[in-house]
């Protein structure tokens, strides 16, 4: 429950720097932030899920997205562009990285084994 929040919250931070693109560099420290953490919560579930390749499509888009060291500035054609393609994927990722059930362990001390 909680990836699939923090997916939706990145998704919206990030179509709104697309949306306002003009007035994104004011709040790039909030979004790098927002989406690094987004990133990687979602590669902590992908790496749980066993779905190693879009874990590192996530760790890409966390080091793409770091707050301490800004890697992407939002200014220009191929800074929305990666905008753009991070809301595909984290879009995509809420149908295909899903959470592993946790399996039940029968208790050795049980009355029915």
């Amino acid at each position: 429950m909680l990836a699939t929040i923090v997916k939706w919250v990145s998704m919206a931070a990030l179509l709104m720097t697309a949306m306002f693109w003009n007035t994104a560099p004011d709040y790039q420290l909030l979004l790098a932030f927002v989406v690094c953490m987004g990133a990687i919560i979602v590669f902590h579930q992908a790496v749980r899920a066993r779905e190693y390749p879009w874990a590192t499509v996530f760790l890409v888009v966390a080091v793409l997205f770091n707050p301490i060291v800004l890697v992407l500035k939002p200014s220009g054609t191929f800074s929305r562009l990666t905008v753009l393609v991070c809301v595909a994927l984290f879009a995509i990722s809420l149908a295909a990285v899903k959470k592993q059930p946790l399996l039940f362990i029968p208790s050795i001390t049980g009355r029915n084994p």
